[in-house]
């Protein structure tokens, strides 16, 4: 679908066209006339697919039709880099309206503070902002958002994997009923549906397959303990050229050894963690899109904030665990129509993860051991919880047919972690543990008994 069918103003298709938008993605096609007509939206869709633009699109519309002297649209999502990426994306399809926006997160500089300040005080026609850092400005009392027409909580699964829901509803304590809500997920659980019941009123839902990786994607898994993971990745690369690699690990702790190892064989690499100052993780990026460095080390959090294409690798130092997230990161490989490889290691904890990309991919993945042939010992069988917790079972109905006959009762079945938790949720506040035996005292010159997790303890 072309963009001009949209019916858009003049200044929004000129900057769509600007930035050689050809053909309106499939979440475009179907969230910008829902948006347009002012309706609330649910829509999962990965990150990857245009999304951004299929919201930004019709809001910067409504800026360039109707002029508000205070902040008309905010956008909430959950790391400053999303932020200064959507931030960034509004200055080129915002350019021909004339719209101002600003990027409101924390871990900057007192100047940065008060250009923050100003703009909620005095209004900007967008602002994007991580939800504690809004919170912080929010209780000072100078923020205005009373004309505000537009919310967008961007990225709202991963906004509430990592404990933004209090802060959501308490920003949203501070906005006018009357709005218009759009929420954008890239997964669907039952938390999401949970909220949107919430601060959503009659939405229209939008839900996009879960693309596949294209077939031009070298996937490669490989077997590998944490400490032989660094000494296999350097064999993979020493016979590549030209290369272009973003490396994703989930501790911030590998990031420097990695790099380092990187280094030693002669190629330049960068890292960023959590723990990188803003401005550092702002020229880093910067340089890597611009090809003066070619491998980047990046902590999973950032994963989603990163948005970077046309890589010849990427590697997953970790199982992501989430399989949209994987699919998300090799994707930015292989585009047009070039190849791409994507490796990713696999140590015996994160096998699980394993299971959840076949489940997407309904397929069974080839997992290559090669550490014991290159000298770095033996590498980890693949054996995740289903096949582990299967041959228990098998075990224990060995042990049961050998010993005693039962005696008719069910056999005591231990409670999942899951269950366990529920019930002590589910439990009163005041209620005490009963006991199925009332423990008896010891009569007068009977040594005390004891406590058998005390004595494992001790």
């Amino acid at each position: 679908m072309n963009f001009n069918e949209f019916e858009l103003h003049e200044d929004v298709l000129n900057a769509v066209d600007s930035m050689n938008y050809q053909q309106a993605t499939p979440i475009q096609e179907q969230a910008i006339p829902h948006i347009l007509s002012g309706k609330d939206l649910l829509a999962c869709a990965q990150t990857g697919t245009g999304k951004t633009a299929a919201y930004l699109i019709p809001i910067l519309d409504k800026v360039a039709h109707e002029a508000n002297e205070h902040t008309g649209a905010l956008i909430l999502v959950p790391t400053r880099e999303l932020a200064v990426q959507i931030d960034q994306q509004i200055q080129g399809l915002g350019y021909f309206v004339g719209a101002t926006s600003i990027a409101v997160y924390g871990g900057n500089k007192g100047p940065e503070w008060d250009q923050q300040k100003k703009a909620l005080t005095q209004g900007a026609d967008i602002i994007i902002a991580t939800p504690g850092r809004l919170i912080a400005h929010l209780q000072l009392g100078y923020v205005n958002f009373r004309n505000l027409r537009h919310l967008v909580l961007d990225e709202a699964d991963r906004m509430l994997d990592m404990g933004f829901l209090g802060d959501i509803l308490k920003i949203m304590s501070y906005l006018p009923n009357e709005r218009q809500t759009l929420m954008f997920s890239a997964t669907m659980p039952p938390k999401i549906g949970e909220l949107a019941k919430r601060i959503l009123k009659d939405p229209e839902e939008l839900r996009l397959a879960v693309s596949r990786p294209a077939d031009r994607i070298d996937q490669q898994f490989y077997l590998a303990k944490d400490e032989q993971k660094l000494p296999l990745l350097t064999h993979l690369l020493k016979e590549v050229r030209n290369i272009s690699m973003v490396l994703f690990t989930s501790r911030k702790s590998t990031v420097e050894p990695i790099v380092r190892a990187l280094r030693k064989l002669g190629l330049g690499a960068h890292g960023i963690s959590s723990d990188s100052e803003q401005a550092e993780r702002e020229i880093v990026l910067r340089d890597f899109k611009n090809r003066q460095f070619p491998i980047l080390v990046a902590t999973d959090v950032l994963s989603r904030g990163i948005d970077i294409d046309n890589l010849s690798h990427v590697v997953n130092y970790d199982v992501p665990r989430d399989p949209e997230d994987y699919v998300h990161r090799i994707g930015r490989t292989a585009r047009a129509e070039s190849k791409g490889t994507a490796i990713t290691f696999i140590n015996e904890h994160d096998q699980k993860y394993v299971l959840k990309i076949e489940r997407l991919f309904e397929k069974e993945l080839e997992k290559k051991s090669v550490t014991q042939e290159l000298g770095l010992g033996e590498a980890p069988s693949f054996e995740p919880p289903r096949f582990r917790s299967g041959r228990r079972k098998k075990d224990n109905a060995k042990k049961a047919g050998s010993g005693t006959p039962s005696s008719g009762r069910k056999p005591h079945r231990e409670a999942k972690p899951q269950e366990a938790a529920a019930a002590v949720e589910a439990a009163p506040a005041d209620s005490k543990p009963k006991r199925r035996n009332k423990r008896r005292r010891p009569k007068k010159g009977q040594p005390k008994p004891v406590n058998p997790t005390e004595a494992q303890a001790s």
